[in-house]
C-alpha cells in the first residue's frame, strides 16, 4: 500500500522541475550550475545534488565533472569513472559538512 498525500521531498521537487525544463532542451544543452539551482529553489547544496543524482540515475542528464551537467542524448552510459567522480564529490561535500558541524560543537565554538 502506497502512502500518498504527504509532502513531496525537496530533492524530488528539484528533479521534477528540471525534468520539465529538459523537455524543452536539446541533448548536450547545459543545465544551470548548482549555485544557480540553489538560488532558484532556495534549497541546500546537498538537496540539489540529490535531485541531480536522481536525473543522472534515470539517464536524463550526464555529468561532466567541473564542467557541469548536460542533457543526455538518451544513450545509457555506464562509465564507472563518472560514477567514482560523483561518489568522491558527495564524500567531499559530506566531509565538509561534518567538519563544520564538529567545529560548531567544539567547546568554545559558536
Amino acid at each position: 500500500m502506497a502512502v500518498t498525500g504527504g509532502p513531496t521531498p525537496k530533492a524530488v521537487q528539484v528533479a521534477d522541475a528540471l525534468r520539465e525544463d529538459i523537455k524543452s532542451m536539446k541533448p548536450g544543452d547545459k543545465l544551470p550550475s548548482q549555485r544557480e539551482l540553489m538560488e532558484r529553489f532556495g534549497f541546500a547544496s546537498q538537496t540539489i545534488q540529490n535531485g541531480l543524482a536522481a536525473l543522472r540515475a534515470e539517464g536524463a542528464i550526464v555529468s561532466a565533472g567541473n564542467l557541469g551537467n548536460f542533457v543526455s542524448d538518451g544513450v545509457p552510459t555506464s562509465d564507472v569513472h563518472d560514477e567514482i567522480k560523483e561518489i568522491r564529490s558527495q564524500v567531499q561535500a559530506l566531509t565538509e559538512r561534518v567538519a563544520a558541524l564538529e567545529e560548531g560543537s567544539a567547546p568554545g565554538g559558536s
